[in-house]
C-alpha cells in the first residue's frame, strides 16, 4: 500500500503550510490489515455493525500502521491523533473481549451487548448528521429568499364552530340545571349561640332569680332579630337550663303544653333548713 510521505518541518513551532489536498491525504488514516482495507473510522463503523470479522484483523499490524500515522499526523493536528487513537483503542479492547473467554463472574457487558450498544449509538449520529443535512438543504432566508420590505399587518380572527347533536345538548342542560339546582347548605358559624355561651350567661343571671321567671327574660338583646338567631338563642338556653336543671342548680317547670318555661335558682340545703 502506498502511502503519502511528507517532508518534515525543521521548525516545529511553525505549522506546515500544505495544500488542501495534500493535507486531506495526510490526514486520512489508511490501514491495509487481513481482511479489510480502508480508513479507521470505516473499519470501526463495520466492526459495529458486525460486517467484518475482528477475528480475523491482525491488531499488531493495526497498531503499525496507527504509529506511523501519528508520526505524520503529529505536524498537522494533534486532537486527530487523538481521535484515531481512541478508535483504534476501543476496536483492540473490542477484539480482546470476543476472543477471550468471559471469566466466571465478571461484571459488566459482554462484548456482544457492548457491539450492539455502540452500533445504536452509531446509529442515533447517523440519524443526527443526516436531518442537520437535511436541514440545511432548506431554503434559508436572506440567501435563497428574501422577506418583504414593507410587510403586511397579519391580525388572526378565530372562528368557532360547535358541533353537538340533540343529545349533547340534553346533556349539557342537564349539568347546568342540576348544578343550579344544588346548592349545599353552609352553617355560618359566627351568628351561631352555643350551649357553652348559654350556660355561661345562665350561671351569672340565675342568681338573681329568687322567684319564678319567664325564661324568654333570660335571652339576650337582639335575640329574635332574625329567624336563624331566635332559632339558635332559644335552643341554646334551653339546652343549658336543662343541664343546669339535671345538675341542680335550678328547677323549671311549665304549666301545660306549649306554655311558656319558668325557672327559678334551686334553693341550697341551709336555705331549706332555715
Amino acid at each position: 500500500m502506498s502511502e503519502t510521505q511528507l517532508p518534515l518541518a525543521e521548525d516545529w513551532s511553525l505549522p506546515e503550510r500544505l495544500d488542501p489536498t495534500a493535507r486531506l491525504a495526510a490526514e486520512a488514516l489508511i490501514v491495509d490489515v487481513e481482511g479489510f482495507e480502508g480508513p479507521l473510522d470505516l473499519l470501526l463503523t463495520l466492526s459495529r455493525t458486525q460486517k467484518v470479522d475482528l477475528r480475523r484483523i491482525s491488531v499488531l499490524q493495526l497498531a503499525e500502521q496507527y504509529l506511523g500515522f501519528v508520526n505524520r499526523a503529529a505536524k498537522l493536528r494533534i486532537e486527530l491523533a487523538a481521535d484515531y487513537l481512541v478508535m483504534a483503542a476501543w476496536l483492540a479492547f473490542l477484539k480482546s473481549r470476543l476472543l477471550l473467554p468471559p471469566e466466571p463472574g465478571e461484571e459488566g457487558p459482554s462484548a456482544e451487548e457492548l457491539a450492539a450498544h455502540l452500533a445504536f449509538q452509531l446509529e442515533r449520529l447517523q440519524a443526527m448528521r443526516e436531518a442537520a443535512a437535511r436541514l440545511m438543504a432548506r431554503d434559508q432566508k436572506g440567501r435563497d429568499f428574501f422577506v418583504r420590505g414593507q410587510p403586511e399587518t397579519m391580525s388572526l380572527h378565530r372562528k368557532v364552530t360547535w358541533d353537538a347533536s340533540l343529545l349533547d345538548l340534553m346533556r349539557a342542560y342537564a349539568r347546568i340545571r342540576t348544578r343550579e339546582d344544588f346548592r349545599p347548605f353552609v352553617l355560618d358559624r359566627e351568628h351561631v349561640f352555643t350551649m357553652e355561651q348559654a350556660l355561661d350567661r345562665m350561671r351569672g343571671l340565675i342568681g338573681y332569680a329568687g322567684d319564678w321567671a319567664d325564661l324568654s327574660t333570660f335571652l339576650p338583646e337582639g335575640w329574635n332579630a332574625t329567624p336563624m338567631a331566635r332559632r339558635s338563642v332559644t335552643a341554646a338556653h334551653f339546652a343549658a337550663v336543662l343541664e343546669m336543671a339535671k345538675r341542680g342548680q335550678l328547677v323549671l317547670r311549665q304549666d301545660e303544653t306549649f306554655a311558656p318555661i319558668r325557672i327559678r335558682r334551686a334553693e341550697s340545703r341551709s336555705e331549706g333548713q332555715s
